[in-house]
């Protein structure tokens, strides 16, 4: 049973008590829209003390999950490419190695922006893991953008140059440690959160409704549709966080939310610099006073 489009909002409790903050991974794997890295260690410090498995269907750069790093964990997208990367990250880390040092040699056997290109409309031409890895942690700003009528993959080189072959070695065996619980899954977040059990933990983290529009990797969804997700596994007895949208320039604009009376428990807004997507949006300007906070809601 789902809630109606106009379901009254409800003021929720802001709060500030949470668990002992985890270290936060310093060096990220990929480099993705909306990527987490920065609120990971925050965002762990609000959840359960104690839960079940750990489940994430909309797992983007697991950055929120590494951090964890639970025992036991099913994380999932729609996106082929990701998930196979992910999985490979898990089951054959020195593969995912041999990816990457492959296209940063062949990065640099010629002119930077002309290989980079050729790598892109490989990728393009038949979508794969191994150039997608490469291009995410080479293309401008990280912001990996897809045309939404063909799946075109859009963004420019970037102007810094891509980690060597030895750093994104290293990245990956700390990676493959703190995610070995867990089991990466092609599904959409229906499948997924349908699978949780009493005291599980679900911790979703969709394309955000106020500012991901123009990114067309992600899964498509329905906030209702998620919010009824969500209502289904309060009532299941599976504890559920939620990152969305927050507050915008600088906390002079907060995001508004359909959010129905009495799903969610608690709310916080955790505060970071300008995201990846601002940046890039911003064309070289200074963002050097702009802030955002993401709204982190809880249905316990």
């Amino acid at each position: 049973m789902g809630y109606p489009k106009d379901a009254e909002a409800t003021q929720i409790p802001l709060i500030s008590d949470k668990l002992v903050k985890p270290a936060t991974i310093r060096r990220g794997l990929l480099k993705w829209i909306g990527n987490k890295q920065r609120f990971a260690a925050e965002i762990v410090s609000f959840f359960p003390p104690d839960f079940g498995t750990y489940y994430e269907p909309f797992v983007g750069s697991a950055a929120v999950l590494a951090t964890l790093s639970p025992a036991n964990a099913v994380a999932s997208d729609t996106f082929p490419p990701l998930i196979e990367i992910l999985q490979t990250l898990v089951t054959n880390p020195e593969k995912l190695k041999s990816w990457y040092n492959k296209r940063w040699f062949e990065s640099h056997s010629g002119e930077k922006r002309e290989k980079y290109e050729s790598i892109k409309a490989r990728y393009n031409a038949k979508p794969n893991a191994g150039d997608l890895l490469f291009l995410c942690r080479s293309c401008y700003g990280g912001v990996v953008r897809f045309r939404k009528v063909d799946g075109y993959m859009s963004t420019p080189c970037g102007i810094h140059e891509p980690i060597s072959p030895e750093s994104f070695a290293s990245r990956v065996d700390e990676w493959n440690r703190r995610t070995s619980g867990a089991t990466f899954m092609l599904t959409d977040f229906r499948r997924s959160m349908r699978r949780a059990r009493p005291r599980d933990l679900v911790y979703c983290d969709p394309p955000y409704v106020n500012s991901q529009s123009i990114l067309y990797g992600a899964q498509q969804f329905s906030l209702m549709d998620l919010l009824s997700e969500v209502a289904d596994c309060k009532r299941r007895g599976v504890f559920v966080a939620m990152s969305i949208d927050g507050k915008k320039r600088s906390g002079l604009h907060t995001v508004e939310l359909p959010l129905p009376r009495g799903l969610f428990e608690r709310e916080v807004f955790i505060d970071g610099p300008a995201s990846m997507l601002k940046r890039f949006q911003a064309k070289g300007k200074s963002l050097h006073s702009e802030r955002v906070s993401d709204r982190l809601l809880l249905t316990y």
